[in-house]
């Protein structure tokens, strides 16, 4: 088990840095985009496409497996303090368990969206030129997979899963 807990945090690391990427890649063009605008009259062709279609994409759905890893989703507590030690492992685990099959149904349902548009070539136009966004459909699986990833870990071994 600990060797699937470090394979984890290796890849949610790599995740970290891949968002911080994605970050600094959009500011970098979006105000290339608004200094050539201003600047030169020539802004680059399809910018709100690829922020829209991409960037935004994939800053909100590739960090899901990271904010699981921390236990930064949403949680309610109001029974927990009434609970006992062994209780609330159940009940952790019970939580981890439906996590984890609502994000891989997630997953399976957003695979089938992407694959249906990969086939089709899914794009949008801006200026007359065609931007495939195809590509993008296939960034939400990947982060609910990740994140179905995680939680399945959390049931296993949910005493090993203690955020830094």
């Amino acid at each position: 088990m600990p060797l699937l807990t470090r394979l984890r945090d290796r890849g949610l690391d790599l995740l970290a840095v891949l968002g911080g990427l994605a970050i600094l890649t959009l500011m970098i063009h979006v105000v290339a985009d608004v200094a050539m605008r201003n600047l030169l009259n020539q802004p680059i062709p399809a910018t709100y496409e690829v922020v829209t279609h991409y960037y935004m994409i994939a800053l909100a759905f590739l960090p899901l497996a990271w904010l699981e890893r921390r236990r930064g989703m949403v949680q309610v507590e109001v029974l927990e303090p009434l609970m006992s030690p062994a209780l609330l492992r159940l009940s952790d685990r019970f939580v981890a368990l439906l996590s984890t099959v609502i994000y891989a149904a997630l997953a399976w349902v957003t695979w089938k969206t992407a694959l249906g548009n990969y086939a089709t070539g899914t794009f949008v136009l801006a200026q007359n030129v065609a931007v495939p966004t195809w590509p993008a459909y296939f960034l939400p699986p990947l982060g609910f997979a990740l994140a179905a990833a995680v939680t399945a870990v959390r049931i296993l071994s949910p005493e090993q899963d203690n955020p830094a």
